[in-house]
């Protein structure tokens, strides 16, 4: 149970903070647990239960501990790695039963991540001075973005992945956390400016156009990636945050009805410009006319749904393996099927508690910057989720990203865990001051 206060939970000691371990830990065991049972009641052994998997698999759990101890002794907030580690466990547990040759990749990379995870809190003060500079935070951010467009490869019908030797890096997972910064350092910089229009156009107010060309040109960016790179989930991705943080910071309604003309604008456009666009919004309006082609993937996500009702099948008992590609953009629909209404249900939850935790450590934030980049932060890895869960079951146009922590891919887990490092790190700042007007 959370406390009001941050220095009443540390008074508990470490087996409090030990405890928040558990949920994890209990998920990918019972997980695993179930896959033993079928496997041995089938006389086979199961890709996932090798032995390969357990150095992997014991130096991740040794990994959580040790960030776990050390958030608690460096007055840290010790309930968000929890939260995120359930979501992780879901997704190996899943990948596991769904691709168990990839189990191994995935436990690799999740040591990756919480080792990035302790950097970044061992190098904060360092990091936190990227939001002094914010032009060159907006110039490398829209450099890490062309890169696809220069030297990428087609993967999955979007060409926004780069292929280094055995390794195949997505620049827009770490771009995004460009744009954070980006965004909270010259939205406080330039608040005043930005929230007192000096120019009308209509009935909307508008600031001097050097204030809000740099927030047009990250506008104009993810419609471009949305383009030329066809990767829709990021380019919705960095637009609503632009959005979000730039209403956070200014309180202007202006900049939402703005937004929402250009995306609506830039979108029809698009779509009359482009094959690929138009077949993916006739995918969404009704994939009901191809599906067995362009829609399968749409069409058996909507059967996965129905399939599991409320409670599921139960965890490898279904047939989520009808779904291409169901370990990364559709991992949602594979638990959906197996883990029914509730199961979904509380992979919601955990997403919605992550980002009101989030949320609440931002309003606690003493400077503007701090505060602006932890609610980004926790807006989007909401966001995030929302979008690829709202394309899996049709709510929006299918996106080709992946749901935060949980689907397979290296990009994603560790820039997730880059996010949670922030938060991380800026819960400690809200401590020390509190400390020193205490």
């Amino acid at each position: 149970m959370e406390r009001s206060s941050i220095q009443e939970e540390h008074s508990f000691g470490f087996g409090r903070a030990g405890g928040f371990l558990l949920m994890p830990l209990g998920i990918l065991l019972a997980g695993l647990g179930v896959l033993y049972l079928k496997s041995y009641a089938a006389g086979t052994v199961s890709k996932a239960l090798e032995p390969a998997v357990w150095p992997y698999l014991l130096a991740c759990l040794a990994e959580a501990f040790i960030l776990q101890f050390l958030l608690w002794k460096k007055k840290y907030d010790f309930i968000l790695l929890p939260i995120v580690l359930a979501l992780a466990s879901v997704g190996l547990v899943e990948i596991a039963r769904l691709k168990p040759e990839l189990l191994v990749p995935q436990l690799r990379w999740l040591c990756v991540a919480q080792v990035v995870l302790m950097l970044v809190l061992r190098f904060w003060k360092r990091i936190r001075e990227m939001l002094s500079y914010p032009y060159l935070l907006g110039l490398t951010c829209v450099v890490v973005l062309g890169l696809p467009m220069l030297f990428g490869t087609e993967i999955g019908g979007s060409r926004n992945w780069l292929v280094l030797g055995p390794f195949s890096v997505q620049p827009s997972e770490f771009g995004k956390i460009l744009i954070l910064f980006f965004l909270a350092a010259y939205l406080s910089d330039h608040r005043n400016m930005l929230s007192l229009p000096s120019m009308r156009l209509g009935p909307l107010g508008l600031p001097p156009l050097r204030f809000i060309a740099p927030l047009v040109c990250i506008w104009g960016a993810a419609v471009l990636m949305f383009v030329v790179e066809r990767d829709l989930g990021s380019a919705l991705l960095f637009f609503g945050m632009a959005v979000l943080m730039t209403y956070m910071a200014t309180g202007s309604k202006t900049y939402v009805f703005l937004a929402l003309m250009f995306i609506s604008l830039a979108a029809g456009v698009s779509y009359l410009a482009f094959g690929h666009v138009r077949v993916r919004f006739d995918i969404w309006l009704d994939p009901w006319q191809d599906p067995n082609g362009m829609a399968y993937q749409v069409v058996q996500s909507l059967f996965s749904f129905g399939t599991g009702g409320v409670w599921g099948t139960g965890f490898g008992f279904g047939h989520p393996g009808f779904i291409p590609e169901v370990h990364t953009d559709f991992i949602y629909a594979a638990i959906g099927e197996e883990w029914g209404l509730i199961g979904s249900l509380a992979v919601l939850f955990c997403y919605v508690l992550l980002s009101f935790r989030g949320i609440s450590l931002a309003l606690q934030c003493e400077g503007e910057k701090e505060l602006l980049l932890a609610a980004g932060c926790s807006m989007l890895l909401l966001l995030q989720a929302f979008v690829i869960i709202a394309g899996v079951t049709k709510f929006l146009p299918l996106t080709g990203i992946t749901l935060p922590f949980v689907s397979y891919g290296g990009s994603s887990l560790v820039s997730g865990f880059m996010e949670l490092g922030i938060l991380l790190a800026l819960s400690r700042g809200r401590q020390e001051g509190r400390r020193a007007h205490g």
